[in-house]
């Protein structure tokens, strides 16, 4: 009996030895007690808030609402009766779940400030996780629902009209784009080394964007690493492949204004990073330029 309980003595003693390692290895911290179900602050959102404070007197002044949202009230209106259904959450016995107004008002607030969640967070009286969550889930509703509707696969007529609008306004015939990254800023997430570290020495994803002559985008690559060049990423971007295979419903080659040579490509026109293809126009390189090169002529 004695042997029994020395033995179960000693693997009891292994046991917590072995958790306690397994500890510090995990480096794992004790959690810390609630203070607060709701915190008293958030607690006052209903009275408080920036939604429940200013929502109803900002849509009877159009011109404040758009200050707020950057975005008209029919807009809003529109924009919510087609994510109503998405962006409604069913009622608890311990809460009751946010509207879809002030879901949708939160994402286009940070859309259009840039403010952080933490500055959200006082604005609005919501937990600054619980606005993260808000975000990430609109924007994602907010991409699925209108990608098609908003930013569909162009067809040759569409592409003709933007061929139409750099004509007009930049005197650039057969343009049907102009292309460029920008880098986003962001934390450098855990474990990626230097991948998301840019020549500009922070850390970023790269928006890619083809947008026509009113600036508005045409097509996007968006999240790839800081590290990695714009014409890389344009390369393996799906953009690129479509390009490269000729399933972007281009048009058919056409002569260009005032010239009797043979029919010129539509083309996209780019820095000089990227590189010169058939439909991709840059210009030449800024190192050992001639006077043919540097000033444009008529001939």
């Amino acid at each position: 009996m004695a042997e029994d309980s020395e033995e179960e003595a000693i693997a009891y003693w292994l046991y917590l030895r072995r958790r306690g390692q397994q500890s510090l290895m995990l480096d794992e911290e004790p959690r810390r007690k609630r203070r607060f179900w709701v915190h008293p602050i958030i607690s006052q959102r209903a009275e408080k808030g920036h939604f429940h404070t200013l929502y109803t007197d900002l849509r009877g002044h159009p011109e404040k609402f758009w200050a707020f949202c950057r975005m008209s009230v029919s807009d809003f209106d529109r924009l919510l009766s087609s994510l109503r259904t998405v962006l409604t959450f069913m009622d608890t016995n311990m809460r009751r779940s946010i509207s879809p107004e002030e879901r949708l008002i939160v994402t286009l607030r940070f859309l259009a400030t840039g403010n952080s969640f933490a500055s959200l967070h006082f604005e609005f009286l919501l937990g600054t996780s619980t606005i993260s969550r808000i975000v990430c889930h609109t924007c994602h509703v907010l991409w699925s629902r209108l990608r098609e509707t908003v930013m569909p696969q162009p067809t040759v007529e569409d592409w003709l009209r933007i061929a139409d609008g750099f004509h007009e306004s930049a005197q650039f015939p057969n343009c049907i784009g102009a292309l460029d990254g920008k880098h986003i800023r962001v934390k450098k997430p855990p474990h990626s080394g230097s991948r998301f570290f840019n020549y500009k020495q922070y850390f970023s994803v790269v928006l890619l964007a083809l947008a026509d002559s009113n600036y508005r985008f045409i097509m996007v690559d968006i999240g790839a690493y800081g590290s990695t060049s714009d014409a890389r990423i344009f390369s393996s971007s799906r953009m690129g492949d479509r390009l490269r295979a000729n399933q972007l419903s281009l048009p058919e080659p056409r002569r260009l204004p005032g010239y009797a040579g043979p029919p010129a490509p539509f083309v996209i026109v780019a820095d000089e990073g990227f590189a010169l293809t058939p439909h991709v126009m840059r210009p030449f390189p800024r190192r050992g330029l001639d006077v043919r090169r540097r000033v444009p002529t008529t001939d």
